[in-house]
């Protein structure tokens, strides 16, 4: 295949949302599906404020990377982005890389409010600028404020429930379309096909809390392979440009590791999901049963972290997993030129060999795990 910057540069230019196509360098085709996801009053953990008003988040395309040849598949790889998203450019060459060495199709589901399940103003800078100078006022001097970061920084300030919802209901729309491919509904699987999982960042936080909860059964025999992901929830540091400004984020901590789970009038529907997701909040709390969970199902998981991943340090992830479970699960790696966790893969840097050498590697090693 193609060099790695290369590679990213064509799938950007030729990748259209909601635009079937065919990509005649791995011939692979990429095809996309309609979804729907559930209104809050016919689900638990109801979504609340304006935001069941926002029609993109409840129906919406996503795409899917497919392998030539069959036309009903018997696997598939679900590929889970970032925090605060708002396109697939990144994942692109993450995905076709993943179909094309796997021979499997990988499905880019968004996250609710991400990506094109959000309105287009949220990612417009025209649409943006009172915000940010409102933020910028009220938070004076505070460079961690962005045009990129003050969309999703300002509900989370406003409304720090929004992240175990939005959660929440990116969680029960993972288990009707796992069950809509293993009842044979869906038109590009087969019935009881399996499903892995490829996750990246919250991706991966959002793929634990979906196995440890397993709904319907539907998560037991996927594999999990985490990249830049599976921190226990307090050792994340999200302060970045690119995800959250520094009030939201200080806002986002204190109240899940101080308010969540600890109301004197119950709040929650204390169910299975729920609960998955309060085992992940603090590596003290719930130890022996999250470390329990995990080392039974330490041979479906694997993972990459990064040396210099700020946002999710390797040592949140063995909080999370167990140390000896985590050291012989996930690799902690480094690359010899300069990256983010936003940003592992900088296809402008002029070291592309090195470049090149790390995204392969690193997906070598995924699509080997997944295969």
């Amino acid at each position: 295949m193609t060099a790695y910057n290369e590679r990213y540069i064509a799938l950007n230019n030729g990748f259209k949302q909601g635009t079937d196509c065919r990509l005649e360098e791995t011939g692979l085709t990429i095809r996309f599906f309609r979804f729907r996801s559930l209104l809050s009053d016919e689900r638990s953990g109801t979504l609340q404020y304006a935001d069941n008003n926002i029609a993109e988040n409840f129906s919406f395309e996503y795409p899917v990377f497919i392998p030539s040849g069959k036309s009903k598949q018997k696997e598939a790889i679900l590929l889970l982005h970032g925090l605060n998203e708002r396109s697939w450019n990144k994942y692109l060459p993450w995905a076709e890389f993943l179909c094309f060495h796997t021979g499997k199709p990988v499905i880019l589901f968004p996250i609710a409010f991400h990506i094109n399940r959000a309105p287009v103003t949220w990612s417009n800078p025209r649409n943006l600028i009172s915000l940010l100078n409102f933020r910028k006022e009220k938070y004076a001097g505070d460079r961690t404020i962005s045009y990129a970061n003050v969309a999703l920084s300002d509900r989370i300030s406003r409304s720090p429930e929004r992240f175990y919802l939005s959660g929440r209901q990116t969680w029960a729309d993972l288990t009707a379309l796992f069950e809509e491919i293993k009842t044979g509904r869906h038109p590009l699987f087969k019935e009881d096909a399996k499903i892995d999982i490829f996750a990246y960042s919250i991706g991966a936080f959002l793929s634990q809390v979906a196995l440890m909860a397993n709904e319907k059964s539907l998560f037991s025999d996927s594999r999990l392979f985490m990249f830049c992901g599976g921190s226990i929830f307090r050792s994340m540091f999200g302060i970045s440009r690119s995800i959250l400004d520094k009030p939201a984020f200080e806002k986002l901590q204190q109240y899940y590791i101080h308010i969540f789970g600890n109301e004197a009038t119950p709040v929650w529907e204390r169910d299975n999901a729920f609960n998955a997701f309060l085992r992940m909040i603090a590596p003290e709390r719930f130890r022996s049963d999250r470390e329990k969970f995990f080392t039974h199902f330490k041979e479906k998981i694997g993972g990459i972290t990064l040396a210099n991943d700020h946002v999710i340090p390797h040592h949140g992830v063995l909080e999370a997993l167990g140390t000896k479970n985590g050291e012989s699960t996930v690799q902690l790696l480094d690359f010899p030129f300069p990256y983010t966790h936003e940003n592992p893969f900088p296809h402008t840097t002029n070291d592309t060999a090195s470049l090149n050498n790390a995204f392969t590697n690193v997906f070598s090693r995924a699509a080997e795990f997944l295969a």
